[in-house]
């Protein structure tokens, strides 16, 4: 990956907690530039710098934009986590090079909301130059996508993890974890 990492596998699974929104996006956009193949996971735990209200008040100015004679055909405005990280990508990749393929990078890059099971076993890394903490001041507002997108329309942030409310993939998401746990405590056994 970009940044100094130097990492060169195959696909890489990137943790979408915490991470900054643009920044994150300019640096996977330039790593689909590259050829990498890219999937990010939990997008509605990605962070915008600005209160909610205000990053809401900027989403809804954004949904009024529409072609006059035919809307179908204006913009498209996804309500999704997933989706305005997609979309966001698209701009950068389109602004750093025209030439580039969206098709190439529409098939090299995959985002969802959550950790789907082919990648709850792979190894996820986080983007420092994208992190919250190294990039936002300490006290500045921030608010979440996931919360952003419920605000504006998605209709699925209880479904995936609404804070402090148990549903079915919450429960799915803790026994993750609990595997995960038991797994890193036998790899850390064997090590010793």
């Amino acid at each position: 990956m970009v940044s100094g990492s130097g990492i060169c596998a195959r696909q890489v699974v990137v943790d979408g907690r915490h991470h900054m929104l643009g920044r994150l996006a300019s640096i996977l956009s330039k790593e689909l530039q590259n050829g990498q193949e890219v999937a990010v996971v939990r997008c509605e735990e990605i962070c915008l710098s600005g209160g909610l209200v205000r990053q809401k008040m900027k989403y809804l100015r954004f949904l009024r934009k529409r072609m006059n004679t035919k809307p179908s055909h204006g913009p498209i405005h996804f309500r999704a986590p997933a989706k305005i990280l997609w979309r966001t990508i698209r701009g950068y990749t389109l602004s750093l090079s025209l030439s580039l393929s969206l098709s190439h990078a529409d098939t090299h890059f995959v985002a969802y909301e959550g950790i789907p099971p082919p990648y709850d076993k792979k190894k996820r890394m986080v983007i420092p130059d994208a992190l919250k903490v190294l990039r936002l001041q300490a006290g500045h507002k921030y608010c979440s996508l996931g919360r952003l997108s419920s605000e504006v329309g998605w209709n699925h942030y209880d479904t995936i993890k609404a804070s402090f409310c148990y549903s079915f993939l919450f429960e799915l998401e803790k026994k993750r974890k609990e595997k995960s746990q038991v797994t890193y405590e036998r790899k850390k056994q064997l090590t010793n």
